[in-house]
């Protein structure tokens, strides 16, 4: 339950500096009283003893003690308390997300940070962690594609089975539209709002049964959202071979259709991206994440009331109490 005090908030709060005099007139009070009070000089006190102070005495430091209370309450009605009031309407909308992603033989070409592959396990990985409250699932694809994972919030099941991909696990080859397809069939009956593939390559489409651009509109029609991620240097790149003498590694020409993953992505709604090197690829998954943010729909209400009165009023009412115990009860003790 939120008291009173955890919703009052002061608009001037450096008021409160003011109190510093509370001590200061304590003491110059002290120092007063102590320099008022009356000497006689007596034979003997045995007379006095039996003599107790009137309840004035006791109780004459009351009039001091009201006026510093009200001291007190006037700075904290100075300090402007207001309370808030609130009201917050939420809607929250969940992200579906298949990662469609080549695991063919060229994958292990070098131009990338320790391959193309390992690089886009990595970074596909960390953009998983970042999205905890997604269902997320995973195929692959070469030669032909099938499901490595369904769509799951279990993302450390998902980060192992990341784990375990390899080159050379299905049949070599590019079947981008195979890919896109089997990620397509994964989404299709998703009651997501919002529902997005991304595929990465780095090739051209040269196997499989499947037109990657009807793949494309198949997915259109289905309301998905798709993003194309064209992976290698521009140019060249070093690519290893195994030989008798071990691993040596030659250079081979980096052949990705720009043109069709553009139009693929184009298509559904989505955005075509060429990385080039292991920074440009963090950099395309971060602007999808920022893309591809689950919607919050927040309406908000606040309204602020003045709490200042009362502490204003209680401050009056101790000053009126000390006027009044001044000039009519403690009088005699004043003159």
């Amino acid at each position: 339950m939120i008291s009173y005090f955890d919703r009052v908030t002061f608009a001037h709060p450096w008021v409160f500096l003011l109190l510093l005099v509370i001590p200061l007139l304590v003491f110059w009070y002290v120092r007063r009283h102590n320099h008022l009070s009356a000497s006689l000089t007596f034979s003997s006190f045995g007379s006095l003893k039996s003599i107790p102070p009137s309840w004035r005495v006791r109780w004459r430091h009351l009039l001091f003690a009201l006026r510093m209370g009200a001291v007190a309450l006037l700075v904290v009605a100075l300090a402007r308390p207001q309370s808030s009031t609130s009201r917050q309407d939420v809607t929250v909308e969940g992200i579906d997300i298949v990662m469609a992603l080549d695991i063919s033989s060229s994958m292990l070409a070098e131009d990338f940070t320790p391959n193309r592959l390992e690089a886009a396990k990595s970074v596909a990985d960390e953009f998983i962690k970042g999205r905890p409250g997604d269902r997320i699932g995973l195929v692959v694809f070469s030669g032909e594609a099938f499901t490595q994972c369904p769509l799951t919030t279990d993302h450390a099941v998902l980060h192992e089975l990341f784990g375990k991909i390899k080159s050379g696990m299905i049949e070599d080859g590019t079947a981008i539209g195979d890919g896109l397809a089997t990620a397509v069939n994964r989404l299709q009956e998703s009651q997501a709002v919002s529902k997005v593939i991304i595929l990465l390559t780095d090739g051209e489409n040269n196997r499989g049964n499947i037109d990657p651009m009807m793949a494309a509109e198949i997915a259109k029609t289905f309301g998905l959202r798709l993003y194309t991620i064209g992976v290698g240097s521009q140019g060249m790149a070093p690519y290893p071979v195994k030989t008798p003498f071990g691993t040596q590694y030659q250079n081979v020409e980096v052949k990705i259709d720009e043109k069709l993953l553009s139009q693929m992505a184009l298509s559904t709604g989505g955005k075509y991206f060429r990385a080039t090197d292991n920074r440009s690829l963090q950099s395309i998954y971060g602007e999808i994440d920022q893309m591809e943010k689950s919607r919050i729909d927040v309406t908000e209400f606040r309204k602020k009331h003045e709490e200042f009165l009362p502490f204003a009023l209680l401050a009056a009412l101790l000053l009126l109490a000390e006027f009044g115990l001044r000039n009519f009860v403690f009088r005699a003790l004043q003159s």
